[in-house]
């Protein structure tokens, strides 16, 4: 019968769901997830999901509000890559935005300085989205960038590619691709 299990990978979809369930970023089978706040609002969300009735209207909100934060997650963490590999760091794009638990600050020097520019990163180009709170993952993005002494063109180009709107309004690439 179809539902047998005597097929060593009819369980390998689930596990790769469940991977996913549980990575709330980037690294699979990272255990560290849950430390970072923005890990800990959505990790949060879905567990009070899992506890509600999948028919019911609060599930299907909060189902919709996980999977926009995943979404907006993802395209914020695309803006930064392809921003690095503008910038030339094609080979190091994924090490760069990657951050666990076990990530540390270059040089703690460094760190008001990356506050800095993340703040402006944020306040003057839309490389975040505007409802977007400062996540601490950034903050050791831009703490590498400044080692790598690339901070300032990585501002540099995210005004470019991402300029921040007048009027609050968000161009998304269908309608920059018009423009170009």
């Amino acid at each position: 019968p179809p539902c047998s299990n005597n097929n060593p990978y009819a369980s390998f979809g689930a596990t790769l769901a469940r991977d996913e369930e549980q990575n709330l970023w980037s690294t699979p089978h990272d255990v560290t997830h849950t430390e970072a706040d923005d890990d800990r609002v959505l990790y949060n969300m879905i567990v009070v999901r899992n506890q509600l009735d999948k028919d019911s209207e609060e599930w299907q909100k909060l189902n919709y509000d996980i999977y926009t934060l995943r979404q907006t997650r993802k395209e914020v963490r695309s803006r930064w890559k392809h921003i690095l590999e503008d910038l030339g760091f094609q080979k190091e794009a994924d090490s760069l935005l990657s951050v666990t638990k076990l990530s540390i600050v270059s040089d703690s020097q460094n760190m008001g300085k990356a506050r800095d520019i993340l703040l402006k990163l944020s306040e003057e180009t839309n490389i975040f989205p505007t409802s977007w709170e400062l996540s601490e993952r950034y903050l050791f993005v831009v703490d590498r960038l400044i080692a790598l002494d690339a901070a300032d063109e990585f501002f540099k180009m995210a005004s470019t590619v991402y300029p921040k709107r007048p009027d609050g309004e968000r161009v998304d690439d269908s309608q920059k691709a018009l423009q170009c």
